[in-house]
C-alpha cells in the first residue's frame, strides 16, 4: 500500500474526511475509490459514497477477499446512515466472517456493531443482545470502544436498564474524547441527552405528568397496576396481559384506567371503544360482550365491576392504577417517532421497522405530509421522508421497541 493511501486511511480513522480527499481525490484505483467513498459518507453525501464504495468492490480482484469484505462493511454503514434497512444483512454477516477468518478483527468488530444497530432500529432486541453477548472490545482502539458502548447503551435504554445505559454512555464519552473524533463525541452526547428528556406520560386520578426513562423503569418495577398505552398491555411487576392485537379491549381498559377509582358511563365507553357518537341497543349489547372478554383477560390482575352508570376497574393487589402513555399522542405517532431521529427514511424502511405494510405506511406519510408534519425529497425508490426532531421528547425510546414483558 502506497504512502498516500496509508495517509488517507489514517485521516479517515481520525475523522478528517477532507484530509483524506486531499490525498486520493484524483485517483481511480480500487483502494482510492474505497477511501473516497468513506470520506464522502463522512461528509454526508451518501448517494455518491454508495456509488464509490460499490465501484471499489468491483475493482478489487477475486483474490482480494478482505478488501472486498471491507467495502461491503462500508456499504452497509452507508445504508444504515441512509436508513436503507432492506439492505441484505446476510452480506454483512458473510463479510464479518471473512474478516474474522483473515485476522482483521477490528473491521469485523465494526461489522458486528452495524448488525446490532440495524437490529435495534427494527426492534429485534433479543437478536441484538445475542450478537453482542460476550464480545470484548478491550483490544480495539478508542473509537471502536465508543461504538461498542453506544450499542450497549442503546440496548439498555430499550430494555429500561437506565443505570446500565448511563454507565455505558460514560465509558463511551471517555473513549470518544480519547479518540478525538468530534462526530463520535457528538453522537455520544446526543444519546446521553435521551436519558434526560421525557420518554412517557403518566396519567393518574385525572392528573398528568411527564416521566424520564428512569421514572418509567421505576414505575414498571413498582406495585402499581399499569395500563401501558406505549405497548398496549396491562401489567404489574409480575404479570403482563398483552392487548396489542385487541384494540377494542385496550381502548376499554385505558378508558377505565384513566377514570380510576371512579367508573365510566356506558355511552362513554361505546364512544371510546367503537368510535360511535350515538349508541343504540346493538352497541350496548356489543359493549357487554367486549367487557366480558376484558374481564376474563384481566382476571389475574383486576376485576371489571358493573356500576349503576357503567363499569369500573378494581385491582386485586395493586394499591394504585395508572396509565402510561406516549409523551405526545396523535395519529400516526409511531411513524413520527422514527422520523424524529432527524434522518431521512424511505417508506420501505419505515414499513420494515414498524412491522406494517408499505401501503399502510405510505398512507400515513401522505396524511402527515398534507398536515405539514413531514416532507419528502427525491422520486421513486430514491424518495425519502424527513421531519425535524420533536424538541424535548425522547419518543424513540418507547415507541419503536417493546417494553420488557418478563
Amino acid at each position: 500500500m502506497d504512502s498516500l493511501i496509508t495517509a488517507a486511511a489514517h485521516a479517515l480513522a481520525a475523522g478528517d474526511p477532507l484530509g483524506a480527499l486531499n490525498r486520493v481525490a484524483l485517483r481511480d484505483d480500487a483502494p482510492a475509490l474505497a477511501l473516497r467513498g468513506i470520506a464522502m459518507a463522512q461528509l454526508g453525501d451518501l448517494a455518491r459514497a454508495k456509488v464509490l464504495v460499490r465501484n471499489a468492490a468491483r475493482a478489487f480482484g477475486p483474490k482480494e477477499a478482505v478488501a472486498r469484505a471491507r467495502c461491503i462493511v462500508a456499504e452497509a454503514e452507508i445504508a444504515l446512515a441512509s436508513r436503507d434497512l432492506g439492505w441484505p444483512a446476510k452480506s454483512l454477516g458473510a463479510a464479518r466472517a471473512t474478516l474474522e477468518a483473515h485476522g482483521d478483527h477490528l473491521n469485523a468488530a465494526h461489522a458486528r456493531y452495524l448488525e446490532v444497530r440495524r437490529l435495534l432500529l427494527i426492534g429485534r432486541l433479543d437478536e441484538a443482545e445475542r450478537l453482542l453477548d460476550g464480545f470484548d472490545p478491550t483490544p480495539f482502539p478508542p473509537a471502536s470502544s465508543a461504538a461498542h458502548e453506544l450499542v450497549v447503551a442503546g440496548i439498555a435504554m430499550r430494555r429500561l436498564r437506565t443505570r446500565t445505559a448511563r454507565a455505558a454512555l460514560v465509558r463511551a464519552g471517555r473513549a470518544a474524547r480519547h479518540a478525538g473524533i468530534p462526530g463520535l463525541t457528538a453522537e455520544v452526547e446526543s444519546a446521553a441527552r435521551l436519558l434526560d428528556t421525557p420518554a412517557a406520560r403518566l396519567i393518574m386520578r385525572g392528573e398528568e405528568r411527564l416521566l424520564l426513562l428512569e421514572d418509567v423503569e421505576a414505575l414498571l418495577a413498582s406495585k402499581a397496576l399499569v395500563i401501558d398505552a406505549c405497548r398496549h398491555a396491562v401489567r404489574d411487576a409480575d404479570t403482563v396481559v398483552p392487548l396489542a392485537t385487541r384494540p377494542v379491549l385496550f381502548a376499554l381498559a385505558r378508558a377505565l384506567g384513566e377514570a380510576w377509582p371512579g367508573d365510566v358511563p356506558r355511552d362513554t365507553l361505546i364512544a371510546r371503544a367503537f368510535r360511535m357518537k350515538h349508541a343504540d341497543e346493538s352497541h350496548r349489547v356489543r359493549l357487554r360482550v367486549e367487557i366480558g372478554r376484558l374481564r376474563a383477560l384481566l382476571a389475574p390482575l383486576a376485576e371489571v365491576r358493573a356500576t349503576k352508570h357503567g363499569f369500573a376497574l378494581a385491582p386485586h393487589r395493586a394499591p394504585e392504577l395508572v396509565v402510561l402513555a406516549r409523551p405526545v399522542e396523535e395519529e400516526h405517532a409511531s411513524v413520527l417517532a422514527f422520523l424524529a431521529d432527524g434522518e431521512s427514511w424511505s417508506s420501505s424502511a419505515l414499513a420494515l421497522a414498524l412491522g406494517a405494510s408499505q401501503r399502510t405506511v405510505q398512507r400515513a406519510l401522505d396524511s402527515l405530509a398534507s398536515a405539514g408534519k413531514v416532507q419528502s425529497f427525491g422520486q421513486g425508490r430514491a424518495r425519502r421522508w424527513v421531519t425535524p426532531p420533536m424538541p424535548g421528547f425522547a419518543t424513540a425510546l418507547l415507541l419503536p421497541t417493546p417494553l420488557p414483558i418478563d
